[in-house]
């Protein structure tokens, strides 16, 4: 076997056999590696605090007899989302079993309510199957040999690339309403019954319903028929931007799979939006009809689709499910060229964006009276542009659409999912923010900390918790975790995929994860290059992680301290209380993305 010898390691490299780069200079752990031992260990009975306070003992949550609508079953998942990631981050064991179980009893419950059949959701939009399906996609980076939450991944993808929720030769999906029953071209009021008081404090999603003139009528018995009428007749028919969203199921398929069927339907469905943005004079039209044209049930306008221009969101929905698509794509093939397809819109906003008290403001909405609704640009979706692609014309983007120094110093935000702190990772991985790890940490404990603190005073009775109740208290914050030990931002929460640089298995206890008293903390990244700092807090038991290039092993790592290596895995052996730093080379998007685990933890 040849050996390399280094400052603090030693690389092992033998033909045919697994390269192996040793550390073994013992020094006191640093400070954030603490917090992130202290971070995994401690989530693990904050969860159960949760799952005891919120489920009965089968798993079962604890709430209504009878559910409405066709909303409800994301949030059940929802509450739950991130639990199968933190175990395929090194939390803890037990995590893997229990997080199955409350995905398995969320599907169980709105079974019972109806808005699930066939275990997936009966029919509903994209923005809210991806916030279901983020929970399942985990499950395949957490254990891709459990067989039935594979079956229910290829299940699943056979609804889209398969039946009436997909038409082949305009590669549309049928309607902004798909699922387990197929496309729903008819809404009905008990649909949008959950919804219609959340409703009145959006814009209207046209200006000519007849007789309606004001949003309060989303509420008013005697309107609210023209409004579902007219939505009906103009929006259900037609493919909109969200629906790229689900590119992620079929990738999911994907990567249990290599079937390349799956790749072919998710390049050619993107491609499909990308020509259609180029027939658009570059900018996304939110509704394709029937026979594949653009507005052909809107009267001819490029506008006014379901979760478009118009209504409810605007731009952030048309970013996003773009972002997704063609990220996603890149990942299938390793071809940037569909970045194009995130980048047209970002690039669009930024063309017909104005400054307004020193401010980059961009249009949130496009109507009959042209652009509207100006504010600041969301940072999430060119920062995720620039990591994906690397650019400096993306960098320049983003530049040009926020403010990056102030998003850089920007206070610790907690959203909806984790996934609204890029700016201050971003900064530290420059080089201008070296207390971000430490401080990243403690916020993300801290909010744990105050969740936690929910959920002991929380005396809400059962008939008065609405859908988003649990998740709003799930007290898991990640974050922080996956940023330093990944190498990567969060997935965008309304369905994204995890795209990052690096992720670890424990090939002793033949799992996902970082080993028991591991670290890791990435402060590098570059186009070709990603560099991170590996600790033992054990001062007296020796540790082996496999680093794998990318979340899905797409990457490939060419060399370890400037030595050869050509291997999409390395095994790192750790002395107790060992610190060292690698520099690890790599190409990215070179390799087939899969969830197969390394050849040594296949070895049973």
């Amino acid at each position: 076997m040849k050996r390399f010898c280094l400052a603090a390691l030693a690389v092992f490299v033998c033909l045919g056999e697994p390269i192996v780069v040793k550390i073994d200079k013992a020094q006191p752990a640093p400070e954030w590696a603490l917090w992130q031992r202290h971070l995994l260990k401690e989530y693990w009975p904050a969860s159960q605090e949760f799952v005891k306070r919120y489920t009965r003992p089968d798993g079962t949550l604890i709430w209504l007899d009878k559910w409405p609508g066709m909303d409800g079953s994301d949030d059940g998942y929802e509450s739950f989302y991130n639990f199968p990631l933190y175990y395929a981050l090194g939390g803890d064991q037990r995590m893997d079993a229990w997080s199955r179980l409350l995905w398995n009893r969320v599907t169980d419950l709105f079974t019972k309510y109806g808005t699930v059949s066939k275990e997936f959701d009966s029919y509903y939009d994209w923005m809210h199957h991806g916030e279901s399906y983020v929970n399942f996609y985990f499950f395949g980076l957490a254990n891709p040999y459990e067989p039935q939450m594979r079956k229910r991944a290829l299940d699943f993808a056979a609804m889209y690339t398969t039946g009436a929720n997909w038409d082949p030769v305009h590669k549309r999906i049928t309607s902004p309403i798909t699922g387990s029953k197929g496309p729903r071209f008819v809404n009905t009021a008990e649909d949008w019954e959950t919804h219609r008081d959340v409703l009145k404090d959006y814009p209207l999603p046209f200006n000519d319903i007849p007789n309606v003139t004001h949003s309060k009528a989303w509420v008013d018995d005697k309107l609210f028929p023209n409004i579902l009428d007219t939505m009906n007749k103009r929006m259900m028919r037609a493919d909109v931007p969200l629906n790229l969203a689900a590119t992620s199921l079929i990738a999911n398929a994907y990567m249990y799979t290599g079937d390349a069927r799956y790749k072919t339907w998710i390049t050619d469905y993107v491609s499909a939006w990308m020509d259609r943005v180029k027939q658009n004079g570059g900018v996304i039209p939110d509704n394709i009809g029937p026979n594949g044209n653009i507005g052909e049930t809107m009267d001819g306008k490029w506008y006014g689709g379901y979760y478009g221009w118009r209504w409810p969101h605007g731009l952030f929905n048309q970013l996003e499910a773009t972002m997704i698509g063609g990220s996603n794509a890149y990942l299938m093939t390793g071809d940037a060229k569909y970045l194009e397809l995130p980048r047209s819109q970002q690039a669009y906003s930024a063309g017909v964006s104005k400054i307004e008290g020193g401010r980059t403001l961009v249009p949130n909405r496009h109507a009959e009276q042209g652009w509207y609704d100006w504010r600041p640009a969301v940072p999430q979706y060119p920062v995720n542009l620039w990591y994906m692609s690397f650019a400096d014309n993306d960098w320049k983007l983003m530049e040009k659409l926020v403010d990056v120094p102030a998003l850089s110093a920007a206070p610790y935000h907690k959203a909806k999912g984790d996934d609204k702190n890029e700016g201050p990772w971003i900064a530290f991985l420059q080089g201008r923010n070296p207390d971000w790890p430490v401080a990243t940490l403690k916020a993300n404990y801290q909010e744990c900390l105050r969740r936690l603190q929910m959920i002991r005073t929380d005396t809400t009775p059962v008939k008065d918790m609405n859908v988003h109740h649990w998740q709003n208290r799930n007290p898991v914050v990640l974050e922080g975790l996956v940023q330093q030990m990944m190498g990567g931002p969060n997935h965008i929460y309304h369905g994204g995929l995890l795209h990052v640089r690096l992720r670890y298995f424990d090939p002793d206890r033949k799992r996902a994860g970082i080993p028991e008293d591991v670290a890791a903390l990435v402060d590098r990244v570059t186009e070709d290059s990603v560099r991170v700092t590996l600790v033992n807090t054990s001062a007296t038991a020796k540790r082996r992680t496999i680093l794998q290039a990318g979340a899905f092993g797409e990457h490939s790592f060419v060399s370890v301290d400037g030595k050869a290596v050509g291997s999409k895995h390395l095994t790192v052996e750790l002395a107790p209380g060992s610190v060292g730093t690698l520099t690890l080379a790599m190409k990215r998007f070179v390799n087939a993305p899969t969830y197969e685990w390394p050849a040594e933890m296949r070895k049973r």
